[in-house]
């Protein structure tokens, strides 16, 4: 047994002498000059063959074929997040220090995913979860890698996933520092080249961009793949959810472009969650990006319309073909750059002084009239409007007509488009709102929605157009009689402007309330406001809705002007129907409780006419033609029904401009 023994003794020291002698040998060298004895498998063991100082180390792989086995610098590895584990602990399988070693049949293979979820268990059982937060970090990343691309069985081999940890990882080397510091900085340029293993043509085209060459300059706020990619939920770049993604990732850095970007309907539609609107990578590329100034760029002044029709392409289902004027838009442009932008800077200063003229004077018109009408029902001041008895007894019970059939349907047909207009149209421009993403999820999607917002466009724009033939027509026929300026005409006249004064004084306590002709002055302003509104909103969504045909003749900055004029004239129309409009004949003091019907039933009591048109109430008293207007009462039945559509346009619009509300207190505009 002892000789036995020395016999094994003596072959071992032989072999030591042939490892110093000959220590460029291959494993398998050695392994034909003698056959090693098993040592104790430490660390120290492992890395005198595999430390890379005893030449190459191959072994048969999974395919039959030698491949060169990983070679293990100690001092790396020292300083690795490995270091203090031992190398069998991921080897499992070897149980010698022979070559070729000799494995457990069957032993499971070490997985870095699954031993540190087990890590990450063990610490939060142990009550140690805080103390060892990297740990939760990695548990994390390893449930994004489980649902990302890279953890797909690998098309030509399904044996195999796409990618795992090893693939990007050296787990002999790897030891990713800490953020915030230097050398986290520095490694983060060397991540373009862990990925190039694998994408090298990708690798190609992003040393050659201008991330790239940033990144050969050291530029370290420059992008590299997981910038963009994410590191570890890693998606197919063909789905939606990659390329949303993608494109919030470049707002990350070029922050000022990706606001101007979310601003444009290509930018809301983005945000909305769609990705079929024109992304950042469209426009600039995503691997070879070049400044717009390169030739090379597709951004360039020679290649942007190029650009622009691979999506505005006049195929089926895309977009009509670009056309030159797209060569000046500004897809970047914003409001505060006079310099750049100038058409755009002085229409946003036009729409908000609009917006903060109309409101300051309606608003304080409206609270004051509150007050008004409060106080006086407060201090006894109500008294029946209608003196009967100096009116025939049959009289008492009768309407006065205000309406014709033909404008009570425009009138609900208008209000009805109109607010289909503000629901689809404001969820695209509050995109960021969660009931913006709601609406656009009950249409099915922007492109559904944006034919429904085009079709009320349509209505709206229709009945405007009936509504203008009707009104010539009338016009020609009293064209005798007709006074442009007279008590039946809606043209502003100089007893509107002595009315707006007596009103305010009347506000004031400091006279008593004007007489109204026919139509108030702000009944002219609400008529009249339509036909700015057409121009206006009208005009520039037909611009928006033909871009094609508006830049063959016109420059493509006109789209940014009608862009700012089409969502800032739409928020003020919205809000001054639902407040102002709203409060003058629904909501004030002596209309409560609403809902006024004289819209939908078309008359009005004797008694509120002669209190709400007091000077055309005299004037057809006067000149006895109050009898020409006067009719029945409508029926009960019709009146409740009319009460009911009222108020559910009522709540309609408030709904809507809730929703508005909650847009703008989101930072939305």
């Amino acid at each position: 047994m002892r000789i036995n023994q020395f016999a094994t003794w003596l072959v071992a020291a032989a072999v030591c002498v042939a490892g110093t002698l000959g220590s460029g040998a291959t494993h398998a060298a050695v392994a034909k000059t003698a056959t090693p004895v098993a040592q104790k498998l430490d660390n120290a063991t492992c890395q005198s063959c595999h430390d890379g100082k005893k030449g190459k180390l191959e072994m048969l792989g999974s395919n039959g074929e030698k491949r060169e086995v990983q070679k293990v610098v100690p001092d790396k590895y020292a300083k690795s997040v490995h270091a203090k584990m031992e190398c069998v602990a991921c080897h499992k399988e070897i149980i010698d220090s022979v070559s070729p070693h000799k494995k457990v049949d069957g032993a499971a293979k070490a997985e870095c995913a699954q031993c540190h979820l087990d890590l990450w268990d063990a610490a939060k059982k142990e009550g140690k979860a805080a103390e060892k937060p990297r740990l939760g970090i990695v548990a994390d990343n390893v449930a994004a890698y489980k649902k990302s691309f890279h953890a797909k069985p690998d098309k030509d081999d399904p044996t195999k996933l796409m990618a795992i940890c090893s693939d990007c990882h050296n787990v002999h080397t790897f030891d990713v520092p800490a953020r915030g510091t230097q050398e986290r900085k520095d490694w983060h340029l060397t991540v373009a080249d862990i990925c190039g293993r694998c994408h090298e043509d990708h690798l190609s085209d992003w040393k050659d961009s201008i991330h790239g060459a940033e990144a050969e300059k050291k530029n370290l706020k420059t992008a590299v793949c997981s910038d963009c990619h994410t590191s570890h939920d890693i998606v197919g770049s063909s789905t939606d959810k990659a390329k949303l993604s993608i494109t919030t990732s470049c707002g990350d850095c070029h922050q000022e472009a990706f606001k101007s970007y979310k601003a444009s309907y290509h930018g809301q539609v983005n945000t909305l969650g769609y990705a079929y609107t024109a992304k950042c990578f469209d426009c600039h590329g995503s691997h070879a990006i070049q400044p717009s100034k390169d030739p090379k760029s597709k951004m360039h002044e020679e290649n942007r319309l190029k650009t622009c029709q691979k999506c505005h392409s006049g195929k089926e289902g895309k977009p009509a073909l670009a056309t030159a004027g797209f060569l000046s838009f500004h897809p970047h442009g914003n409001s505060h750059d006079f310099a750049k932008y100038p058409e755009i800077w002085l229409t946003t200063k036009a729409m908000i002084a609009l917006l903060i003229g109309v409101f300051t004077f309606f608003w304080l018109h409206s609270g004051l009239w509150w007050y008004r009408e409060y106080a006086d029902r407060k201090a006894g001041k109500h008294v029946p409007h209608v003196m009967t008895d100096k009116l025939p007894p049959e009289f008492a019970t009768k309407h006065v007509r205000r309406f014709g059939p033909m404008w009570r349907i425009a009138h609900l047909a208008f209000a009805l488009s109109v607010m289909t207009l503000v629901l689809t149209g404001m969820a695209v421009f509050f995109p960021e709102t969660g009931w913006a993403k709601a609406v656009m999820s009950m249409f099915g999607g922007p492109k559904f929605a944006g034919q429904v917002h085009r079709m009320a466009a349509y209505t709206m724009l229709g009945i405007f157009a009936i509504h203008l033939v009707a009104v010539s027509i009338t016009i020609l026929r009293k064209w005798k009689d007709f006074k442009f300026f007279g008590p039946d005409s809606f043209v502003p006249n100089w007893k509107d402007l002595e009315d707006i004064i007596g009103m305010f004084k009347w506000f004031l306590g400091q006279g008593s309330r004007p007489r109204i002709e026919r139509w108030a002055y702000w009944e002219k302003f609400d008529y009249w406001a339509v036909f700015w509104g057409m121009a206006i909103i009208g005009g520039s969504g037909m611009m928006l809705a033909f871009p094609h045909l508006v830049a063959a003749y016109l420059p493509g900055w006109v789209f940014n002007v009608a862009t700012v004029v089409h969502g800032e004239e739409a928020v003020l129309a919205a809000v001054f129907l639902f407040t102002v409009h709203f409060f003058n004949n629904h909501f004030r003091p002596d209309k409560l409780p609403p809902p006024d019907v004289v819209m939908f039933t078309g008359t009005q009591s004797l008694d509120e006419f002669r209190h709400e048109h007091r000077a055309q109430y005299d004037r057809l008293v006067a000149t006895g033609q109050l009898e020409n207007y006067l009719v029945d009462a409508p029926s009960a039945p019709f009146t409740l029904a009319s009460k009911i559509l009222g108020l559910l346009l009522i709540a309609f619009g408030l709904t809507l401009l809730v929703l508005i509300a909650i847009g703008f207190a989101g930072g939305g505009h």
